[in-house]
């Protein structure tokens, strides 16, 4: 199974995608920490993306599809794999269909998860982030035993400023328009199921594999 997810942040694609992930024993490869790894990668695309990141830089679109190439050039992406955060915009899409295409591959489908703006925006406005370890809680939904530490490491909690409220709005609406127009694409070549993200985790899951089948 090759599936990409698509969705805002707070959408809940992540979550799915590792539910996806035990159900159909393929790895969820995020975007984040596919750069994660790539920091610490002793390979000539991860030490460039290295050293971008090192600088502030952001990390152009060569360098995140030569890293998606190696990633699925991985022996535990013979059966297939779940894409969480890639791609973000049509000609990333365009650059991995024709990445598979040359390895004898296509995707099998695009799950695109839709919330309403005003529920991403509270969403996104409860979360607090490990500095230590990068886990993350939810004051409403997943909140620490203590407000400022981490459950696992102690580590201190913190709020990013993306996800401060008023930033929040700002930076749904240019990721609702990058998902729109992946949706558009995906649409086009017969890959895109959408599914409504609200409700508990298990019931946008059921969803998911329904549509799925």
């Amino acid at each position: 199974m090759r599936l990409v997810m698509l969705g805002p942040p707070g959408a809940g694609k992540g979550t799915q995608a590792r539910l996806l992930q035990d159900a159909f024993g393929v790895p969820q490869i995020s975007t984040g920490d596919m750069l994660r790894d790539a920091r610490q990668s002793g390979t000539p695309i991860g030490q460039a993306a290295r050293q971008l990141m090192d600088a502030g830089k952001l990390v152009p679109d060569e360098v995140v599809i030569a890293l998606v190439e190696e990633r699925l050039a991985a022996t535990d992406c013979e059966q297939g794999f779940i894409l969480d955060g890639f791609p973000r915009t049509v000609p990333q899409a365009e650059a991995l269909q024709r990445l598979l295409t040359a390895h004898g591959h296509g995707l099998d489908a695009v799950v695109a998860v839709h919330v309403p703006h005003e529920e991403l925006v509270r969403r996104l406005g409860g979360r607090l982030v490990c500095r230590s370890c990068g886990a993350m809680f939810h004051m409403q939904f997943n909140p620490p035993a203590h407000t400022d530490r981490c459950d696992g490491c102690n580590g201190e909690l913190y709020q990013r400023d993306d996800d401060l409220p008023d930033r929040i709005s700002v930076r749904l609406t240019v990721h609702e328009q990058e998902v729109a127009a992946l949706e558009g694409f995906y649409n086009g070549v017969g890959l895109l199921h959408s599914v409504e993200g609200t409700g508990t985790r298990d019931d946008v899951f059921g969803r998911i594999r329904a549509s799925l089948r």
